[in-house]
């Protein structure tokens, strides 16, 4: 494989580590006391047992990780480019939209569209993939997604990749011909460093880099001199080699012996360092964001059929679990009328947590790569919103439509309406951000299914339609203020004149239920409006700052 005539020269990036330390959360050594130097244009493999630390010393050197001890440094200019051992790219959207979406997020902001296309154009042909360009990434092969995930990388023409375990499930000819691209990417003088399991993918690598079960560094060079250092005719058996050491370091006190007359590791200036990149705007950003998130709901049928379905099955529901006329203000039915608001705020509160559970945890891999790529989160949060909001929108619009419509709520006018609709938008929109701020703290979507009924029971239980307010216990009344649908509930009531109807209306159940719930729909809707939106602002923001923390520590 050639590089194409059109890509100017890519100029790799050395690195030197000096005394590498990490450790875990109980303080055990993971990396300890490792230094090596690699060689601009070189492609280097670090191998070792499991747990030895092969990912955490990648992501170390590629920056995703702070050392603990030691440093890291960078000689020559480029863009750093890391490809993660799952395909983490979208797998709905086509393989030439994916990386029209990563051009418009990683190419500089003077970019044009069609220089975009044309970049995008070019890494297709240079990892052979051009004839695939408009399969869906899923539909892919193993390989093939792995290439794309390197194409995502390469769009920047960086000067070093780091990718961990490229190889790891591939069919061997699969495998060969990932190799070959790296290779050919090397020889571009693109300075690729890999970790892997396969011990054959070595001797396609100028260099091997070989780590001790403890995060010792036990050796670095070229294949030929790694067998020679081990006595070994091949490397399949260098993690036996290893463990038949009982001393943990006899082997790096034998390598420090074995180089010692060798000249020392060149030094990068501290300065130097991967090439200042001049990253897209947060408004370019979120647009991007916003357009490519709605294509992946567009294109994923079935998570578009649950968001738009579920709606009209809770709706079907309504319609047959209450009877017409309880607004009827000459024969009122004060207990349907209490429960039909309640419903129909928590089902409010039910679609906006609903659709934002999912859309985080399932993308937490995809974020993490972007945030190295320059993604901000309030774009990517503010995405989020701009895709789901109008579906919810559209969503409690045709609630409250069709329940007017079958005389399942008062007979109110155009403004009492738009404040009823505005009423439950808001309650939505802060269940949203709470359902975004719950799969932001999740790892996985077993783990946000699972958060589900633990979020709704107390929007049930402490919101005051089953138990007023004012007659709940101390504590029940303090976490009530909590919850979001208590807010809406509420600020429903008020809209809907329930104080008039029960107070005002023919049954005589109406005084006394009224009285049971005291003020609580007294307050202005205004009041609810504004208790809503700080919800919403306060998730979003807790979202954000879950996110941040997740990142520092390198789950994102």
């Amino acid at each position: 494989m050639t590089t194409e005539q059109t890509s100017p020269p890519r100029t790799g990036v050395g690195i030197t580590a000096s005394g590498l330390g990490q450790s875990v959360r109980d303080g055990r050594r993971i990396l300890d006391d490792v230094s090596l130097a690699v060689e601009p244009g070189e492609m280097v493999a670090i191998i070792g047992a499991s747990g030895a630390g092969k990912t955490t010393l990648l992501e170390t050197l590629a920056g995703i990780r702070r050392p603990l001890s030691g440093t890291v440094s960078y000689d020559g200019q480029g863009a750093i480019g890391y490809v993660p051992q799952d395909d983490i790219i979208h797998r709905e959207l086509p393989l030439d939209r994916t990386l029209r979406y990563a051009a418009r997020l990683r190419l500089p902001p003077g970019t044009g569209p069609v220089e975009a296309a044309d970049r995008v154009t070019e890494v297709l042909a240079e990892l052979r993939l051009t004839e695939r360009a408009a399969v869906p990434v899923g539909r892919l092969s193993g390989g093939e997604r792995k290439r794309a995930s390197i194409a995502v990388e390469l769009l920047t023409r960086p000067g070093v990749f780091f990718l961990d375990e490229p190889t790891s499930g591939l069919d061997p000819a699969i495998a060969v011909e990932l190799l070959r691209v790296l290779r050919a990417l090397a020889d571009a003088r693109t300075t690729v460093v890999l970790t892997t399991h396969q011990i054959t993918d070595v001797d396609r690598c100028d260099r091997v880099v070989v780590l001790t079960r403890q995060g010792r560094l036990a050796f670095t060079g070229t294949p030929a001199a790694a067998r020679e250092f081990f006595g070994l005719p091949s490397l399949a058996e260098v993690h036996l080699r290893l463990d038949e050491e009982t001393d943990p370091a006899a082997w790096p006190d034998r390598f420090a012996a074995y180089r010692h007359g060798d000249p020392p590791a060149r030094r990068a200036e501290s300065g130097a360092g991967r090439s200042e990149r001049r990253q897209v705007g947060r408004l370019r950003q979120w647009a991007v964001l916003t357009v490519r998130d709605a294509e992946v709901v567009v294109r994923n049928r079935l998570t578009l059929a649950i968001l738009l379905g579920s709606p009209l099955m809770v709706l079907g529901m309504f319609a047959l679990l209450f009877r017409p006329g309880a607004f009827d203000p000459a024969q009122p039915s004060p207990n349907v009328t209490v429960m039909i608001l309640f419903w129909i705020a928590f089902g409010g509160f039910f679609f906006g947590l609903t659709y934002g559970l999912l859309q985080i945890c399932t993308e937490l891999p995809i974020l993490r790569r972007e945030r190295l790529a320059g993604v901000r989160l309030v774009p990517y949060l503010m995405g989020k919103v701009a895709v789901l909001l109008p579906l919810l929108a559209l969503v409690d619009l045709a609630l409250l439509g069709v329940l007017r419509g079958i005389d399942r709520l008062p007979p109110v006018d155009g403004p009492e309406f738009a404040a009823l609709y505005a009423t439950l938008l808001l309650s939505s929109a802060a269940a949203l951000a709470l359902g975004l701020l719950c799969s932001a703290a999740v790892s996985d979507a077993a783990q946000a299914t699972l958060m589900l009924p633990m979020l709704c029971f107390p929007q049930v239980l402490f919101v005051g339609a089953i138990l007023p307010v004012p007659s709940m216990a101390v504590g029940g009344q303090w976490l009530s203020y909590a919850m979001s649908n208590r807010w809406a509930f509420e600020g429903l009531g008020h809209t809907a004149g329930v104080e008039r109807l029960w107070r005002d209306g023919g049954s005589p159940l109406g005084p006394p239920l009224l009285e049971t719930y005291g003020d609580s729909f007294s307050r202005p809707v205004w009041v609810n409006w504004l208790v809503l939106g700080g919800f919403v602002v306060l998730f979003l923001g807790a979202t954000w700052a879950v996110l941040v923390r997740r990142g520092d520590r390198g789950t994102t």
